[in-house]
Parts: C-alpha cells; structure tokens; sequence
C-alpha cells in the first residue's frame, strides 16, 4: 500500500511540476514577446521621430541634439544618404566595431528594399531599427540600432520571477496532496490491511480508531463487516463443534458419499466397527474402500432409486459376526440439486446375542424345571395309585421327591441368586478378607466328598494375603469351582486350590485333573445352563448355573477369570483379583 501512495504522489507531483513548468514556458514566451514588442514600438517611434526631424531640418544644425539624443536613448544613432554613404554616427553603444556596424547597416540595407516603412532586424544581439526618411536631395536612411543586454536582462528577471514563484507554488502543492493523500490514503490502508486479514480468516481485526472525515464512513463499514464476520465465525465454529461432537460420539456408525459417489466422512464409531483407517477411505470411491458387497449394493440401490431405505445385514467382520440395522437417504438440495447419501449402521449384535440369551433362558429353565417336575408328578402319581402300600417302594419314592425337590430349590435359589447379582443396584459387603482363610473353610465342605472318591485335595496359599471384598461372596465363587473340579474329576484324581500374588494382582488357582475342556467349548462355558458334559452334570444335580454366578461375582470384585484347559489333562481357573489400593 505504501508503494501505491508512494506512485500516486509521483504521479500527482510528476503532473503538476509538468502543468507548472509548460505555464511557466508559455507566460516566459508570453512576457518575453510582449517586452519585445514594446521595445519594438517604442525604437519604431524613436526612430520615426529622428526622421521627422530630419526631413524638417538639416542634419547640419542637428547634430548636436542627434548625438545628445542618443545618449539620452542609450542607443546609436546612425544617419545614411540615398548612396548609404554614413552621414552621422553617434558612436557605439554596443560591443561591436564601426566597420562591423556599417557592414551590418549595409547588409540589411541591401536585403530590405522598402518604400518608406521600417525594418527590425537582429544580428549579434543588436536590435536593428531602419526609417527613411525624405528631404529632397538629401533623403536616405535613419538606422537606430540598441544592445539586446536590456531584454536579455528583463528576461532573465521574467524566468527568475516565474521559477521563484512556480517552484513556491510547486512545493506548496506537493504539500497540500501529501496531506491529502496521508488523510485520504491512510484510512484506505489500515482498510485494506483489516480486508487482507479478513481474507485470511483474521475476523479480530480492525481498523483503528481516528478522525478519518469523508473515509469514516469507509471504516466504520469495514469494522461492522469485521464483527459481523467474527460472530458469524463463533456461531458457525460452535455449531461445527456440536456436530462434529455428536457425529464422532454418537454410537451408531455414520458415512457421508458426495454426489460423485466418493466417500467424504466417516465417524469414529464406523471406523471401529469395520476396522477402517480414514486415510485409506476419504475421497474415494466407496465402491473400492467398503470391504462388504452387501453395503455396496445397498448404497447403490439408493443412488439409483434415490429414496429412503433401511435393510438389516449380517457381516462378518475379522473373526466376528455382527448385525446391523442399516438405514440410507438421499441428500436433496435446494432445487432438487443432488448432494449424496448419508448411511447410518446401527450395531445390534449385542440386541440379537441378548434375545438369544433370552431365548436360550427360557428353554432352559423350562427344560430344567420340567425334568423335577415331571420326576415329582410321576412318582406322586404312582403312589396314589397304590404304590403307598409298598412301604420299600413308599420310601424309594419319597427319596427320589426329595432329592428332586432339592433339585428345584437349588435351580430356583440360583436362578434368584444370579438375578440379583445382575441387578444395577447390587453391592459387595466389602472388608479385608484373608484368602488362606477363605480357602480353607471352602476346602473343608468338600473334604468328605473328595474322601468318598479318592481324591487328593490340596490348598495352598501364604499367610498374610489380604484383598479388599465380600467375604461370603468369595467363598460362594470358591465353592462353586471346587464343586465343578470334583465332579468332573475322576476317583484317585487330585484337586488343588492355590494362592499367590504378583506386583499388581493377587492370583488364585482351582486346579484338578478331570475330564478337561475342549477349547471351542471354554468361551461359552460361562453362559448360563451351559454344560460340558450334559449327562453327568444333570446325574449330579448341576444346574448350569455355577460357572454364570462365578463370573459376575468375580466382575463385581473388578478382577477377572481365565481358564486353561486340556481334554482328558484338567483344567485350570485362575482368578485375578486386584490388590487393594489399585
């Protein structure tokens, strides 16, 4: 901008010095010819006077007044006959010979023929002024002749006097448009400054305050598009933040297609569902990003009838299986312009594993509460008709009642049990519980049952181990395991039960040397009635339950189990509790 200023007062400066400096040419020509003509006229009136005067008396008896005349006049008066012979000559007045000077008069003489009018001539700065005049015999010629040092002199006061005042004029001016360019210019730089910053989104800028005069309203104007483009800005920065907010944090999966089919946005929760990195994807095609044919169709459907669809899918993703609720929809513009698709992916992998698990629960406990129903009503119904009669057979029956009435009570009591572990609100008596002492009171339950098989049941743990917990819960989780290793563990078997601790965790071990686990069955062992082996499971009064309760009491405590298993070796659960503290 300065530059600008800076070839606007050259150009303003270069013009004005041009118009000064012609008028000042054109007024030194001006002056200059009209002094010259003034002396023109006034030589032309000298010199006719001197010609009256001799054409009305001697030259004889005027002599004297010629020569006094021409001091007077500061000229040189010359007197010629028709022969142009020097009849008087007042003497030079110029630096110039009397031979030059009669040569001068001669020449002239002999370049103008003239009846009775005058001559100006010019030669080696003289001024030449030539009347005839007539005296009978005696006529000829007056030559009044003048040094130009006058002129020269009137000139050279005339271009002093107009450079003086020109160059006083031209300084004067250069000042008014410096201080009308600073006053003008000033308030369109600091506009044009606060615009270039406008431009490069710089919306806190502004033009300082000042007294601008007719550019105020210039400023005033570019300060108000200032503010309304810095609060256009926030309003626009905080609604590009909500939305972008919502759209990364919502839980379904969302991608955005341009009208060229090119896929322009993806959220976090596409890309952690489908395990795809946004520089791979971003402004491509979709149709060689997507990893799945039934989404590509899907998408193309909706190009081509562009309307509203919604579609459930089931992809396999890695090693997983997962649903989804699809929906698509056109982007429609203003006047119908065609913008692209949005595609939203609802996971429901999670809603379908639950209403299998829901349906899953309810064929079970329906199948398990069946068998002792049905065992009850049978031999209830036996007895009634007659069978009561038969004390033997009374009391077999009554014995297999109760033991299936034991049966149900347990179901019904762990069903209970593992409800309200599930329950939001459910809570953990928490104190300091010694594990050597934990495993030992669940250790001697079983004492007697592993006796009658043969089995060798071994606990170990150091004294002193402490974690924070509920007590009888971590005896529940401890009996559950120690149930399932001895019934799956055959006779002369063993079956061990070991604590240790680590930097970070204290570490349990239910170890035995039973029938094992294959390794396709341990991620389902924890479902609820899931059995290994069904048989003898049902023949020792399992219900499926145990394994359930014992993962969600050990979530409950923030610790986790791990199982190792080998088919026909045994099996390991390890439980991993953190220390208290962590």
């Amino acid at each position: 901008m300065n530059s600008f200023r800076t070839r606007l007062l050259f150009w303003l400066v270069t013009l004005i010095a041009t118009v000064l400096i012609a008028l000042g040419l054109l007024l030194g020509q001006l002056l200059k010819d009209f002094y010259a003509e003034t002396m023109n006229k006034r030589m032309e009136k000298e010199a006719q006077a001197l010609a009256i005067l001799l054409e009305n008396e001697p030259l004889e008896q005027i002599r004297a007044d010629l020569q006094e005349m021409g001091n007077e006049l500061s000229s040189r008066i010359t007197v010629l006959d028709k022969e142009e012979r020097v009849q008087f000559d007042s003497g030079r007045v110029a630096a110039i010979s009397d031979k030059d000077h009669e040569r001068i008069v001669r020449a002239i003489l002999r370049k103008k023929q003239f009846p009775r009018f005058s001559v100006i001539e010019k030669t080696n700065d003289v001024y030449y002024y030539i009347v005839p005049y007539e005296r009978g015999e005696r006529s000829g010629y007056v030559v009044l002749s003048t040094p130009t040092s006058s002129l020269q002199k009137v000139n050279e006061q005339i271009w002093g006097v107009l450079t003086s005042s020109l160059g006083m004029a031209l300084v004067v001016i250069i000042a008014l448009v410096w201080k009308i360019a600073n006053q003008y210019m000033k308030p369109i730089e600091e506009a044009t400054k606060v615009a270039f910053e406008l431009e490069k989104g710089n919306y806190a800028a502004r033009v300082p305050d000042g007294e601008y005069n007719e550019a105020g309203m210039l400023v005033r104007s570019i300060n108000r598009l200032a503010r309304h483009l810095q609060e256009m800005s926030r309003a626009r920065e905080i609604q590009t933040d909500r939305l972008h907010t919502l759209i990364e944090n919502v839980g379904s999966g969302l991608l955005f297609i341009d009208h060229r089919g090119h896929i322009s946005l993806i959220n976090r929760a596409f890309q952690t569902q489908f395990h795809l990195d946004p520089s791979d994807c971003l402004h491509r095609p979709y149709a060689d990003v997507l990893p799945h044919g039934d989404i590509v169709r899907f998408i193309d459907d909706i190009f081509i009838t562009e309307t509203t669809m919604r579609r459930h899918m089931r992809l396999t993703i890695g090693i997983e299986r997962k649903h989804f609720d699809v929906y698509g929809a056109p982007i429609i513009g203003t006047n119908a312009e065609w913008k692209g698709i949005v595609v939203v992916f609802h996971d429901i992998t999670e809603l379908k594993r639950l209403e299998q698990i829901r349906k899953d629960f309810v064929a079970n406990v329906s199948h398990e509460l069946k068998t002792p129903v049905t065992s009850i009503k049978g031999f209830a119904e036996t007895l009634l008709d007659g069978a009561m009669k038969d004390e033997a057979a009374l009391e077999h029956f009554l014995t297999i009642i109760l033991k299936e009435s034991e049966r149900l009570q347990t179901l019904v009591e762990e069903l209970l049990d593992l409800s309200k572990i599930e329950q939001h609100g459910f809570q953990l008596q928490l104190e300091d519980v010694d594990i050597a002492q934990v495993i030992a009171e669940a250790a001697a339950v079983f004492r007697q049952k592993a006796a009658e098989k043969q089995i060798d049941l071994h606990i170990e743990s150091p004294s002193g181990l402490v974690i924070r917990g509920d007590r009888n819960r971590m005896k529940q989780i401890l009996l559950n395991l120690l149930a399932n290793a001895i019934t799956y563990t055959p006779e002369h078997g063993r079956v061990a039960v070991e604590a240790e601790e680590t930097e970070k965790e204290v570490l349990i071990h239910v170890k035995d040397t039973g029938i094992g686990i294959e390794e396709k069955e341990i991620p389902r062992i924890f479902e609820r009635f899931y059995r290994v082996d069904k048989a003898r499971s049902r023949d020792s009064g399992g219900t499926g339950l145990g394994l359930s309760i014992v993962k969600h009491l050990v979530e409950a405590h923030h610790g986790s189990i791990t199982v190792a298993s080998k088919v026909g070796r045994g099996t390991v659960f390890t439980i991993h509790f953190p220390k208290p503290g962590r």
